[in-house]
């Protein structure tokens, strides 16, 4: 077993179990992409298993911090099954769910969601693309499901050394092969594409916010709502059913836009109900400013605007403008459901920034609720850096 020895003091997280080792806190030893290595401290003491990637700058990931565990097939089946089954234990109101997220299920790298008997699969490390086979083996065991389909182009894949890759990893003999898919949430009916679109082919981690804001949608009883960086519609689907009167999705993605236009018509929702626009947000909120138009709630989820702490400072200002001028639109007694998932931005940084806005818009609001990703995507003790998607629901004096 190849070992990597740390740099004195640099031991200390992996005490603490966290899984990551960065280039910069290792002495000496290098080993092949995706290779099991033994990490030890500088004193030569036994730290952790973990899988080795020469290209990326967390250079390790750990698997085990038992010195007696094996790291084998037996191991990701264990993790895959014990992963499975917490799912199953969550009261998790929709036949689409994350089965594995990464480190918080002892899997780094690997992202695995659940579409009906599809599973859609992001393998995004060395480590759990060597076992890739394995893996793929063992997920379809444990759940059940029969489709197993690889959407492994995030851009994380470059900093690892590997390829893009895409396609079926597991079909059935005689099936078709679709890739569009339809899912049952809260009583709603979504498409999607797993071949297409963000992430695998949709954001399962709002889940719990779509629901939350449909129910204050009808509770305030909002009637003109604008959803900003919609995408497929979820937001707006969520409003409608809440009684919105009529929704106005905006987003740069025309074929995103055609799918929210029939996910609106496929819960029954009348076209009248719903427009869409192909436009830049930000744009459109101050166009709509200009123009003196109003709305009862407003949705503001935009893409990730700093993927590191790096990007932090031009992403609080990007933040900053567009809830300002959502607070400025906001009707008196309107609501913002504002998010980030930048891990870059903490939650209170998040916070502070969307207050700011309010006082530079000139308006007083409410904090109504906290929101977070749904618990089928789990930040853990020992990896905090799991809580990636914040955000808040705002109710303006």
């Amino acid at each position: 077993m190849k070992v990597i020895k740390l740099r004195d003091g640099k031991e200390r997280s992996l005490l603490r179990r966290h899984p990551w080792v960065f280039e910069g806190s290792i002495a000496g030893g290098r080993a092949d992409a995706g290779e099991t290595v033994r990490v030890e401290s500088h004193a030569g003491e036994f730290l952790a298993w973990g899988a080795y990637s020469p290209a990326s700058a967390i250079r390790v990931r750990a698997w085990s911090f038992d010195v007696a565990e094996r790291i084998d097939a037996s191991l990701f089946d264990r993790r895959i099954a014990q992963a499975i089954a917490l799912r199953a234990r969550l009261p998790i109101d929709s036949d689409a769910m994350r089965l594995v997220h990464g480190e918080a299920d002892g899997l780094p790298g690997l992202v695995v969601d659940r579409y009906g008997d599809t599973l859609c699969a992001q393998f995004g490390a060395a480590g759990v693309e060597r076992f890739k086979s394995v893996m793929a083996d063992a997920l379809l065991r444990h759940s059940g499901c029969a489709r197993l389909y690889e959407r492994s182009d995030a851009s994380v894949r470059a900093l690892e050394g590997l390829a893009a890759t895409t396609g079926w990893l597991r079909l059935p003999a005689g099936d078709a092969g679709t890739t569009e898919l339809t899912l049952r949430e809260h009583g709603w009916r979504l498409t999607l594409d797993v071949a297409e679109g963000h992430k695998t082919g949709y954001y399962l981690d709002q889940r719990d916010a779509r629901k939350l804001f449909a129910d204050s949608v009808r509770h305030f009883g909002c009637q003109r709502v604008l959803n900003g960086y919609s995408y497929t519609g979820g937001f707006s689907v969520a409003a409608l059913a809440g009684g919105a009167a009529h929704v106005t999705s905006v987003d740069s993605s025309a074929p995103a836009l055609a799918r929210a236009t029939a996910n609106v018509a496929l819960n029954g929702f009348a076209a009248a109900r719903h427009s869409v626009l192909d436009a830049d947000v930000n744009q459109t909120l101050r166009r709509a400013l200009a123009q003196g138009e109003r709305f009862d709630a407003i949705v503001l989820d935009p893409p990730k605007f700093a993927p590191s702490a790096a990007h932090a400072e031009r992403a609080a200002r990007a933040y900053k403008d567009i809830n300002r001028l959502a607070f400025q639109l906001l009707a008196p007694g309107g609501l913002l459901f504002t998010f980030s998932c930048s891990g870059g931005i903490s939650a209170d940084l998040f916070q502070k920034i969307v207050a700011g806005a309010g006082l530079d818009a000139g308006v007083d609001g409410l904090f109504y609720a906290r929101t977070s990703a749904a618990p089928d995507h789990p930040m853990t003790v020992t990896f905090p850096e799991g809580e990636y998607l914040k955000g808040w629901a705002i109710l303006k004096r």
